[in-house]
């Protein structure tokens, strides 16, 4: 669930070239604060796929709504007891 939900959002990051010493920058619409760069594409997307989960954690851990990316959809776990 969580993979697919990364895979789902990473197929709708845009990417950039700017002017550091990182020069790919990768971000995902609609994810607020979801951001990261790297010497290469390919660090990018890595970089951009860790923050994603680390996001994801604390908006889980925080009770805050995960927005659903595609027919991707994170819903929060409610444990009774």
């Amino acid at each position: 669930m969580i993979t697919e939900y990364i895979n789902a959002a990473l197929s709708q990051a845009k990417y950039e070239i700017i002017d550091d010493e990182e020069p790919y920058y990768g971000e995902v619409t609609g994810l607020e604060g979801v951001w990261a760069s790297g010497k290469t594409l390919e660090e990018c997307r890595h970089n951009l796929a860790e923050v994603i989960d680390g996001w994801l954690v604390v908006r889980l851990k925080r009770g805050l709504s995960v927005p659903a990316i595609g027919d991707r959809k994170i819903e929060e776990l409610r444990i009774s007891g």
